[in-house]
């Protein structure tokens, strides 16, 4: 089963070891370097360029392999304009039940449900435009978004969470402003770094690549992204006892089902781990009560 909405703002707990005798670490240690050495074999072999960023929501810790650097977001940044539109909705300046009358003229490539609404007709609401964006990645209908509450708003959003280098410069299928270098851009730190900031009722994406492998009743919220040799895909995943959030993004990819593979094997390695760690003590025994 995955989520849609999130539910509290996250708060990191920091939890400090060092007065432990080494038997009741070494354990712990050595499961996350062994997913650390795995995620860095990844990321050097990868055929392309690849980042990730994988934080523990319960002591903070993160794996993070080229995570500074700045990769197309693809749809991945509808993350941020979903953000300001419930931003919007809390100051007051816009509303989720706003409504908006369908005008052709707004349909771009990828618009899969606005195409079949009825011009000059059919009505919806901001609420439906952010649904029809995040479960249909639909294109018109974040363009329609983006208009509504304003691309310098998105950024000033991002910029008041401290988020420098996510940035929403066009909009969907703006071919000719991609071309003069008008793309939308983050990091997959900073992907993190948002996904940690709307960890309260926001939707996402049910189709993604980072839960390809994942058994099919894990719980998880993210948004991929594909452009032309991109492949990015950030979200949380509700492993038992232990959530973490994850951001992989690609570029220069040659091959790119082989990209999503490797996002979604990052992303299966991650959950065993937390999987474990969610269900056994400090010492590593599975706990009778935390057993399915």
């Amino acid at each position: 089963m995955k989520v849609s909405w999130f539910l509290t703002a996250l708060a990191f707990a920091t939890i400090a070891f060092a007065q432990q005798k080494q038997g009741s670490i070494v354990t712990d240690d050595l499961l996350w370097k062994k997913l650390d050495a795995l995620v860095g074999d990844t990321v050097e072999k990868f055929d392309g360029v690849m980042g990730v960023a994988i934080v523990d929501f319960t002591d903070g810790r993160a794996i993070l392999k080229n995570a500074d650097r700045v990769f197309p977001t693809a749809s991945s940044i509808k993350i941020a304009v979903l953000l300001e539109l419930y931003h919007q909705e809390q100051s007051g300046k816009a509303k989720l039940s706003d409504v908006y009358l369908f005008d052709p003229k707004d349909l771009v490539e990828d618009s899969q449900i606005m195409t079949g609404l009825t011009p000059g007709v059919t009505k919806v609401t901001n609420r439906d435009l952010a649904q029809f964006m995040v479960t249909a990645s639909d294109n018109a209908a974040t363009n329609v978004l983006i208009d509504r509450v304003g691309m310098e708003n998105v950024n000033a959003t991002l910029r008041s969470l401290d988020l420098t280098r996510t940035t929403l410069r066009r909009k969907m299928m703006d071919i000719a402003a991609a071309k003069r270098g008008d793309e939308n851009v983050s990091t997959p730190q900073e992907m993190a770094r948002l996904l940690e900031a709307i960890y309260k009722g926001k939707a996402l994406n049910k189709d993604s690549w980072l839960s390809t492998d994942l058994p099919l009743d894990v719980e998880i919220a993210d948004k991929p992204g594909s452009l032309e040799g991109i492949r990015t895909d950030s979200g949380i995943i509700f492993a038992k006892n232990r959530p973490f959030v994850i951001s992989v993004m690609t570029s220069f990819v040659r091959d790119e089902p082989v990209a999503e593979r490797a996002i979604g094997r990052i992303a299966l390695e991650a959950f065993r781990y937390f999987e474990m760690r969610g269900k056994t003590s400090q010492y590593g025994r599975i706990l009778e009560e935390n057993k399915n």
